[in-house]
């Protein structure tokens, strides 16, 4: 998986999104997010990974999102998840998945 390092012209705000993201969501297998390219405009791509989320089994999907203020939130996945990071400012993210009828939230971590 390629992380494309944001260019000159991405604000500083949205370039501190870029990087491989680990954490876990309310206790669950381990979660990763890749914010793989990120524009000046706040648009980006990415990959999430997910354990088993209630009765969801483990899972991986390639979209695309925007960052709005401190929020990044991604397109619906195609397993129907809503999935948003809320960048903290202890330079943590805060993830919420909303599937299936269950919110799940976590901290992930910069790797």
């Amino acid at each position: 998986m390629t992380i494309t390092p944001p260019a000159k012209g991405v604000p500083t705000r949205y370039a501190a999104f870029s990087g491989m993201w680990v954490g876990r969501l309310e206790g669950t297998d381990e979660a990763k997010v890749a914010v793989q390219t990120i524009s000046p405009n706040g648009k980006v791509t990415v990959t999430f990974a997910w354990g088993m989320l209630g009765d969801n089994n483990p899972g991986e999907a390639a979209g695309a999102g925007k960052i709005v203020g401190t929020t990044l939130k991604l397109g619906r996945l195609p397993n129907g998840a809503d999935v948003s990071f809320m960048m903290l400012p202890d330079g943590t993210l805060a993830g919420t998945v909303a599937l299936a009828g269950q919110t799940y939230t976590g901290v992930f971590i910069r790797r």
